[in-house]
């Protein structure tokens, strides 16, 4: 199946290991290429899916490393297209460690996709040949032109028969383009009428209640520990909500500090009406990955968006139970992995489904 995501990527600039900025600055900064969509489609493509991610990007050498990187990656670069306005987006990212957490500083206003709106995009052209259509809520929250074009797109997906699906993925620092509304309220107001055409709705504990206004008192990681029956009731809430939702995942980080999280997810099917949860321990319990000593948590949350969608589209893996299974080992192996790309195969995925998790050198 061809899968298509939508979004900005940008120059992901970041000092070796958990270094500061300001101890690098002036210096050296590793420059890799990163963004929520882009990292489903490199995911997908990893894993030995169909994928192609369009975007609006500048026409100058920036452009070009990323479709050559594309390519390298196996990602159909065919949907990047090259505009004379705005410039290629750039975040810096240091590496949280222990109990001092990570952080992001954004520099991409004014990017080629932020000044692109609805008309800039001939999204029919664009899922010719696909079946699954991606998004999440950055695009919206970029700027109001974006928002315009993330709602085109997922009407347009719909449309043509597309399965769609989207991670909500609240970002406080960008919804910022309407003065008269706060973030949450922007977010709320924006994402409520995307979500009218989602098939598939991916999120955090957070990301519900920030972008949907749904919570549950018992979803709350910051006890320490998990109610899951509280995340099986955010879940009924969304799909109440929104009744063309189909599936709902949450992930469920439990932050220990910025290098240890214990780490696992639930989908919620509608069809047969049942949460299924991952991983479980021999008893069947809801049983975390506990991820020590974490490389990089950036982009793991794309990460389970793309072991879920290649999952959902690959007949031996679709069934609600396995699918989950696979995207949270998908999102495990992603915290080992340096920069925003999930480098994991489906082999070692599946390893790591069937429980080898020792990390021992294979020879």
């Amino acid at each position: 199946m061809r899968i298509v995501t939508f979004g900005e990527v940008m120059l992901r600039l970041a000092p070796e290991d958990s270094l500061r900025l300001r101890q690098v600055i002036p210096g050296r900064l590793e420059a890799t290429f990163g963004g929520g969509e882009l990292n489903v489609a490199v995911s997908l493509a990893y894993q030995g899916g169909e994928s192609a991610f369009l975007t609006a990007s500048p026409d100058n050498p920036i452009t070009d490393a990323l479709t050559q990187e594309m390519r390298k990656l196996g990602v159909d670069d065919s949907l990047v297209q090259r505009v004379d306005n705005g410039r290629f987006g750039i975040y810096f990212v240091e590496t949280g460690a222990n109990q001092r957490g990570g952080t992001v500083v954004y520099d991409r206003s004014d990017s080629s996709i932020a000044l692109a709106g609805a008309d800039s995009f001939d999204f029919a052209a664009a899922f010719e040949g696909a079946s699954w259509f991606h998004i999440t809520g950055i695009t919206p929250a970029i700027s109001q032109s974006a928002a315009e074009a993330a709602l085109a797109s997922v009407k347009a997906a719909k449309a043509q028969g597309l399965t769609v699906s989207c991670d909500l993925n609240f970002r406080k620092k960008l919804w910022k383009w309407d003065d008269s509304k706060s973030p949450v309220e922007l977010a709320q107001a924006t994402m409520a009428e995307l979500v009218k055409h989602i098939d598939v709705v991916v999120a955090n504990e957070e990301d519900a209640d920030l972008c949907l206004g749904i919570s549950d008192d018992a979803s709350d990681v910051e006890s320490g520990q998990i109610d899951t029956e509280g995340y099986v009731r955010v879940a009924r809430q969304v799909v109440e909500q929104f009744p063309n939702v189909s599936k709902v995942a949450i992930t469920l980080r439990e932050s220990i500090s910025a290098s240890h999280n214990n780490w696992g997810a639930m989908l919620f099917d509608v069809a047969s009406d049942a949460a299924h949860f991952a991983p479980l321990d021999a008893d069947g319990n809801y049983s975390p990955y506990e991820i020590r000593n974490i490389v990089d948590r950036v982009g793991a949350g794309d990460s389970f968006a793309g072991g879920l969608v290649f999952a959902l589209t690959t007949p031996e893996l679709a069934e609600p139970a396995i699918a989950i299974r696979y995207a949270v080992a998908a999102s495990c192996l992603k915290h080992s992995i340096k920069g925003d790309f999930n480098y994991s195969t489906r082999s070692e995925i599946e390893a790591l489904m069937g429980g080898s998790g020792s990390g021992r050198v294979q020879r």
